[in-house]
């Protein structure tokens, strides 16, 4: 049995946002808060969901601001402090509900790089975090066209709200034509990314690439080695970079973007379960990996 609830809280500005949660029957183990990427929403995680509800974890996602079910333009902010304080409101509002529970923080693309920010920034300010999880995070080189990243840059100041297409090729989300079905089905998805969003995020990726050595939390890294929207060159610099010893980074290498949703979702699913089964034991040992752990993944 799956306990699940929708509601709304108070980000950043006074703005309400959507949120749903799915809870198990028994008790709480801990919980997994997720972070969705540029265009999506909370829906497009059932496989992590259903996953981890019989291990006994909660799972809560929120809708940013401007995607989903939560108000706002499409695909626009006008600082990135709006989704991290947005974040912040989500996991206070989730320690009232839960109290006394562990939390474990997942953002997938444009959602790894909120939580990365919120981890460097607010690590002392969350007692209850565990560690943190980054989906295909987009911290290199990304899948839009140069020509609507430089428009981006050049309008953000004098018209911060100019709206575009990505431009970004669905086929490069995954492997399984199913999924891509779905998605083309999907009203509450978008491709919308503003001028100032662009100009807000490039910041914001540099920001935690030059503050890489000041993370202080357990990471784990997934991306898909055929990842064509958020190349997996950037996560394996900041990676190697990454000095706090509790680290881990797997590379499936035919695998695309939505890797909870490609091909290979059942061995991702069981490396995430694995690596959160390790840090909810009070006697775990720090992971320490010298490099990469790359697994070889055949098309299923």
């Amino acid at each position: 049995m799956i306990h699940h609830n929708e509601g709304t809280f108070e980000g950043f500005g006074k703005l309400n946002l959507y949120y749903q949660s799915w809870c198990p029957e028994d008790k709480i183990r801990a919980i997994l808060v997720i972070v969705h990427g540029l265009g999506g929403h909370s829906d497009r995680y059932g496989n992590i969901i259903q996953h981890l509800i019989p291990q006994k974890y909660a799972v809560y996602g929120l809708e940013l601001r401007g995607h989903g079910r939560s108000p706002g333009q499409r695909g626009y902010i006008n600082t990135w402090t709006e989704y991290r304080e947005d974040l912040r409101a989500f996991l206070q509002l989730i320690q009232t509900q839960q109290p006394g529970c562990p939390i474990f923080l997942l953002g997938h693309s444009l959602g790894a790089v909120i939580v990365l920010d919120y981890g460097l920034r607010y690590v002392q300010q969350t007692p209850r975090l565990q560690g943190v999880i980054t989906l295909a995070p987009t911290l290199g080189e990304v899948g839009v066209p140069p020509i609507r990243i430089l428009i981006g840059k050049l309008l953000s100041r004098v018209w911060p709200r100019f709206s575009l297409n990505t431009g970004i090729d669905l086929t490069n989300a995954s492997r399984d034509e199913k999924v891509l079905a779905a998605y083309t089905q999907d009203t509450l998805r978008h491709t919308r990314a503003t001028a100032r969003l662009a100009t807000e995020f490039f910041a914001t990726v540099a920001w935690i690439n030059t503050h890489v050595t000041d993370w202080q939390l357990p990471l784990l890294i997934l991306h898909g080695g055929a990842d064509r929207v958020a190349l997996p060159e950037g996560s394996d610099i900041f990676y190697q970079q990454l000095t706090y010893p509790d680290k881990l980074r797997i590379d499936y290498p035919e695998a695309y973007h939505e890797i909870q949703s490609d091909l290979n979702y059942q061995q991702v699913l069981a490396d995430l379960e694995d690596w959160l089964e390790k840090h909810l034991s009070p006697q775990t040992i720090p992971l320490v990996q010298d490099s990469s752990t790359y697994r070889e993944q055949g098309t299923l």
